[in-house]
């Protein structure tokens, strides 16, 4: 499959990237993730694997996106919900079990 990666063309297939990735010991990360073989490689070590690049020249989502598209699963981070911060009042008020009014 063809894709561009950093303005670069590559052909990538499923099998080339299994075997890009054979022998390679995935990085400690908390980003975004692919799933290869039974391993969890962060995707910009994976870029950086596939591709020979330097990571500073390509995107996650660059990667991603080819690599969902060759069939590997692929994990995202969760976006958290926000915050509400109290106000000391409200926060008392929430200690007493009165409810809390915004």
């Amino acid at each position: 499959m063809r894709c561009v990666i950093a303005r670069f063309p590559f052909e990538l297939t499923k099998s080339g990237v299994l075997e890009s990735m054979k022998g390679i010991k995935p990085e400690p990360g908390t980003g975004e993730s692919v799933i290869i073989g039974r391993r969890h490689y962060p995707v910009k070590q994976v870029g950086q694997v596939v591709t020979r690049q330097d990571r500073r020249d390509f995107s996650a989502a660059e990667v991603l996106r080819a690599m969902t598209q060759l069939g590997f699963t692929c994990r995202t981070l969760a976006t958290a919900a926000p915050v509400r911060m109290l106000s000391p009042l409200q926060q008392a008020s929430a200690m007493l079990g009165a409810p809390v009014s915004v």
